[in-house]
């Protein structure tokens, strides 16, 4: 991709938690995944077998799916595990966007959205962990108010959903609970499945 697409604005398409029927959508993004989207998604190598597992273990454990969907094609996706309802949980996020829409505002967007369906469900904590050379993740984990510390050759990042975020995040995950705020497919709204 060349410098200049990226300051182009994504294509229109609507945020909206997946349901176990999604799984092909979601499983269908993965696979599109570059090899460097992949590596930066899963800290390492990962083939065609272990990304269909995963894709199906996510609907299979209870994970929280948020995707960017794009003409009813999953372009993006946010990922919640192990927060469960009412237990003020820490849980783990992670996120995959696909190559034409990095660094045009779809990773943000997901990640207020999942900001906003995290604290509906009681959670307290988000961690998120990537590889140090993942500037992108780190950068938009910073956006969102996450600790960063380095280990190794991890970046492991936490963010408390007590108190505010930094400004900017803030208003975008306040704007999702505004009375007449278009939620992009109502992902921020929706009851836990």
């Amino acid at each position: 991709m060349g410098t200049a697409e990226r300051f182009f604005p994504p294509p229109s398409g609507d945020v909206r938690e997946l349901a176990a029927a999604d799984l092909p959508l979601f499983r269908n993004h993965l696979l599109r995944l570059s090899s460097a989207s992949r590596h930066d998604r899963f800290n390492g190598f990962t083939d065609d077998t272990f990304l269909t597992s995963y894709a199906a273990r996510c609907f299979s454990g209870g994970a929280v799916v948020l995707a960017y969907v794009v003409d009813g094609v999953v372009r993006g996706a946010a990922e919640l595990h192990d927060c469960r309802p009412g237990s003020h949980a820490a849980a783990e996020i992670a996120f995959s966007v696909e190559d034409g829409l990095q660094q045009r505002g779809v990773g943000a967007a997901l990640f207020a959205s999942l900001i906003f369906r995290a604290r509906a469900m009681g959670c307290q904590f988000l961690h998120v962990t990537t590889h140090s050379q993942n500037v992108a993740m780190k950068a938009l984990a910073r956006k969102f108010g996450a600790k960063l510390c380095f280990a190794s050759v991890e970046a492991v990042g936490v963010i408390d959903l007590s108190g505010a975020l930094p400004p900017a995040a803030q208003i975008m995950v306040e704007a999702l609970a505004r009375p007449g705020f278009p939620t992009h497919g109502d992902a921020a709204g929706q009851a836990p499945r």
